[in-house]
């Protein structure tokens, strides 16, 4: 197994990472993938980009020593209501949006409420299930954002999220892991389509994803289900969801 596409990486625009739009993506190039997305944090996150850095994506070439350069965003979801904290106007311009829960962005007068609360991260996911500009759920394993797995990954998939296996997480969050593998089970069960990705905040990170993969071969997962282990799964996920690409 491998990936084509690396969608979930950040630049130093969210000050704790550290690398360049143009190094993220001649890493790509260097080990031959065939995309990168560039997400950094939305504004709720301390250190990240103000809304006229989402705005002025125009001045990125769409390809890079040809690989190709969508640029977009994490998400903040702030709230159990499913908000998340990039504004709808700019979500139309946003080539791709990955949406997370981070302790640090949630609602303070929500954050005690929503932090293990079972119940409450059910809902906020359901909630953003509803969100038609969100691509992907990221990293949901954590234990402190448990959520009804079984009951949620079915809608997820039908409103078209794709369910993130986030390589950092073997790496930096070890206690997720059993959480995501019991997320990869019940996406293989239902044929939700997943995405791996690396976090990558560091150029050497980009496209590794060997953790991840090691965990879906042990259990067994479809290769299908995996939308950027192809090039074309990739370019048909693209198209299906008719995104508001760069000309």
């Amino acid at each position: 197994m491998k990936i084509v596409a690396d969608m979930h990486t950040h630049s130093i625009a969210s000050t704790h990472a550290y690398g360049t739009v143009k190094e993220m993506a001649a890493q790509a190039a260097e080990i031959g993938l065939y995309a990168i997305g560039i997400t950094d944090h939305g504004p709720a996150m301390p250190g990240s980009p103000r809304t006229w850095y989402f705005d002025n994506f125009a001045a990125i070439p769409k390809t890079y020593m040809g690989v190709r350069v969508l640029m977009g965003a994490e998400a903040n979801i702030t709230d159990d209501e499913g908000h998340i904290d990039i504004e709808e106007s700019v979500c139309r311009k946003i080539e791709w949006i990955v949406a997370s829960v981070h302790h640090l962005t949630i609602d303070e007068n929500k954050r005690e409420y929503i932090t293990n609360n079972y119940d409450a991260c059910t809902q906020l996911y359901l909630n953003i299930a509803d969100n038609p500009y969100v691509n992907v759920i990221g990293h949901c394993g954590s234990p402190a954002y448990k959520f009804d797995y079984e009951r949620v990954i079915p809608v997820l998939a039908q409103k078209g999220k794709l369910i993130e296996i986030n390589n950092s997480s073997f790496k930096h969050k070890k206690a997720s892991v059993p959480n995501c593998i019991e997320i990869a089970k019940i996406c293989k069960k239902t044929g939700a389509r997943i995405i791996v990705n690396t976090d990558a905040h560091f150029m050497t990170d980009v496209g590794r994803v060997e953790p991840a993969f090691e965990m879906l071969e042990e259990i067994g997962f479809p290769q299908e289900l995996i939308v950027n282990s192809s090039v074309d799964r990739f370019e048909r996920y693209l198209i299906e969801h008719d995104l508001p690409l760069r000309e």
